[in-house]
């Protein structure tokens, strides 16, 4: 019987939604049962042998619904595998990479509350028509405009799923 993981998430405009769903579909055709849902959408983790979840960073930090969803499960979180993934737009940055340990942080509280076996840190997609607040589409427009962002999707699938795919062994133990 193979084992069931959730995957879960936390997204404001699609982008951390898309990345849950390619390390489902990797889970899923590296032989596990998965269900990838919203993190609002998940009361029970019962059913779950492993749960892989993961936040859009907004102000350095998981969103609220993402850490509100640590902190309600912990207890359980503990007893299973648990890996945890974000999804950052300073990634994307031209020098993106040199920012890694600095986006790494922003996990922090995350293992502070339960130890993934396992952290992603990807890229996001950046489409400013998507943003419903005028000034933060203004602010972006302007950083775009100065060369710190391209507007675009800048998540590496790659990545995404070579990601997933070390989970395996480290969630279906």
């Amino acid at each position: 019987m193979p084992h069931k993981i959730l995957v879960t998430y936390a997204s404001r405009l699609g982008s951390t939604a898309g990345v849950a769903e390619a390390i489902g579909t990797t889970l899923l055709e590296n032989g596990a049962e998965v269900e990838v849902r919203r993190m609002e959408d998940v009361t029970d983790l019962t059913p779950y042998d492993a749960v892989v979840a993961g936040s859009a960073i907004r102000g350095k930090q998981w969103l609220p619904e993402a850490m509100q969803f640590m902190q309600t499960h912990q207890a359980e979180l503990r007893q299973k595998p648990f890996a945890a993934f974000l999804v950052c737009m300073t990634l994307a940055m031209p020098s993106g990479e040199k920012y890694r340990p600095h986006v790494a942080a922003f996990l922090d509280p995350v293992c502070a509350l339960v130890r993934p076996v396992s952290k992603g840190l990807f890229a996001g997609a950046l489409d400013i028509g998507k943003i419903s607040a005028l000034s933060d589409r203004l602010k972006f427009r302007v950083s775009v405009m100065f060369g710190v962002w391209k507007e675009g999707d800048h998540r590496d699938w790659n990545a995404i799923r070579d990601w997933a795919a070390s989970l395996g062994p480290l969630l279906l133990r």
